[in-house]
């Protein structure tokens, strides 16, 4: 008695037309395969009841999910044989064959054509199997440039070629006829564009007079649309030429054969709005308090930080935390000040002509000299601006800084720093000498004022109301910060105090010396 073979059938279609039908293209397939598994059982051939059908997916790939499931059950020893009606229903591609027949060949399988007499165990029925598969790949390439050339033809023409209408259109006899109200709805949106000149209040608007997406229902009976417009459908719709009459391809524009919704003259003031948001948003000008290391500074881990912030009062507080994919484990996520870090970073910017400058030839180290020496006074934009055109990144770990150039001037520079946990925050301690540029801390700053105040109000009686309704405790303790040491007052003045030194912790150092030198021990000052 003849060896059981558990046989397979694998169908397939290159589109879904027809597929609705009750008896289409992959019962035909199946019906042939099934017949001629019967007519084979006597050899002892068995179809399984699993059945795998790829309507609507291309054979010129093997992303196929019953494919897949075929290859998948073939390993776990689930099928022997794969019958198929043609051998380009289950290819079409000669690199994909060889992939498939050496899964089969690993898994003692095989597979058979109904309509084509092969045999892939021998090198005969091999050597025949790819003179045909090569054949089946020419087709479909020439087949694929056909189609490309036709398109791109046609498209020269100003000829619709397909896809979703687009919004303010209907499609009849295979081009674009304007939809009056819809169309209505295009001019209005260019239009408030130009003048807004933003596109989240132009989404804000729209979503006020209910202009809604257009609603597109397809053969499945499946309905999408009629939604509020968001920012990305308002950003590519203010971006297609079609409104201007125009059909896109290869990066050309050609004129249409369909009318235009919008005149030339709105559509260049459309587009020249949307590439100057596009530059401001990139130099962070469009934001009140543009980061300036955004896209530019990754973590300890090597994940990307973004700018965020938050509101206490009257003040804005602003960090650089992790940000994480989509889906990812999100654990305790870095967070570091950034005014403190763009301080930072800025003085390594301004150290950068003085690092590596071996080989560069007077004139440019001249110009980066000129440039450093000028970036910190420059508005954020503008430093912003430089750190894009020299394609600088920065990356933080919890011992150092490390700022990188671009690949044309490859670079490194690092800067020791200590990571210092301070309260629920994280700060950098930089080094003495090595801190970029110092910033003083406007709460010390304040504190001593009110010191000062505090000692004019009791030593010498005279009215301060700024602090005349603290309570005696309070006063207590900014007395007791009016006797700090000149040297330390002057440091604090100039930001030059450790990093760990807050108007908190010094409100409160109930210990504080009164001995300057202890002072300076007490406070890590040197």
């Amino acid at each position: 008695m003849p060896d059981r073979k558990r046989c397979a059938i694998y169908t397939r279609k290159s589109s879904e037309e027809g597929l609705e039908q009750e008896f289409n293209s992959l019962d035909a397939q199946a019906e042939a395969c099934s017949a001629y598994i019967l007519s084979q059982a006597n050899e002892g051939w068995e179809q399984t009841s699993e059945q795998y059908d790829d309507g609507g997916w291309s054979g010129g790939n093997m992303d196929r999910p019953a494919l897949k499931q075929l290859l998948a059950d073939v390993e776990a020893g689930k099928v022997d044989t794969i019958v198929v009606y043609k051998v380009d229903r289950l290819t079409r591609s000669l690199a994909d064959f060889a992939k498939i027949v050496e899964k089969l060949d690993g898994n003692d399988a095989s597979f058979v054509s109904v309509t084509q007499a092969f045999n892939t165990t021998t090198s005969m029925g091999r050597l025949t199997l790819n003179v045909l598969l090569s054949f089946a790949q020419f087709e479909r390439e020439v087949t694929g440039e056909r189609i490309r050339d036709k398109v791109a033809a046609s498209k020269k023409k100003g000829m619709w070629m397909g896809g979703p209408v687009p919004f303010g259109y209907s499609l009849e006899d295979r081009g674009l006829v304007l939809q009056p109200e819809e169309a209505a709805n295009v001019r209005m949106i260019f239009a408030r564009y130009a003048q807004l000149q933003s596109i989240a209040q132009l989404v804000d608007e729209l979503a006020d007079k209910g202009v809604r997406t257009k609603i597109r229902i397809y053969s499945s009976g499946r309905t999408i649309g009629g939604v509020p417009f968001t920012k990305g459908p308002l950003a590519y719709l203010l971006k297609n030429p079609v409104y201007a009459g125009k059909v896109h391809h290869g990066g050309k524009l050609y004129g249409g054969q369909h009318a235009a919704i919008i005149d030339k003259a709105l559509w260049d003031r459309a587009q020249k709005v949307a590439r100057s948001n596009g530059r401001d948003r990139k130099l962070g000008k469009a934001s009140n308090n543009p980061g300036l290391l955004t896209a530019r500074l990754v973590d300890p881990d090597g994940r990307p930080m973004t700018p965020v912030h938050t509101t206490k009062g009257t003040r804005r507080y602003r960090y650089y935390v992790t940000r994480y994919a989509p889906g990812e484990d999100q654990r305790a996520p870095w967070r570091v000040p950034a005014g403190e870090l763009e301080r930072i970073a800025i003085g390594m910017m301004a150290k950068w002509p003085s690092e590596g400058s071996a080989g560069m030839d007077v004139d440019t180290i001249r110009e980066r000299q000129q440039l450093a020496s000028n970036l910190p006074a420059l508005p954020v934009p503008e430093q912003r601006a430089v750190v894009i055109e020299q394609g600088l990144r920065f990356a933080i770990s919890e011992t150092a800084i490390t700022l990188t150039s671009g690949a044309d001037d490859p670079r490194t520079v690092t800067l020791p720093a200590q990571l210092v946990t301070h309260g629920l925050e994280r700060r950098f301690a930089v080094p003495t000498g090595e801190a970029p540029i110092a910033e003083p801390d406007p709460v010390l700053i304040r504190l001593l004022a009110q010191a000062r105040a505090a000692h004019r109000m009791v030593l010498e009686e005279s009215e301060e109301p700024g602090i005349a309704h603290y309570s005696k405790r309070h006063l207590s303790q900014l007395i007791r910060i009016g006797w700090l040491a000149p040297d330390i007052s002057t440091a604090i003045t100039e930001g030059r105090q450790p990093v760990g030194l807050t108007g908190r912790r010094l409100l409160r150092a109930a210990t504080l010396p009164i001995d300057w030198a202890e002072q300076r021990a007490f406070l890590g000052i040197n």
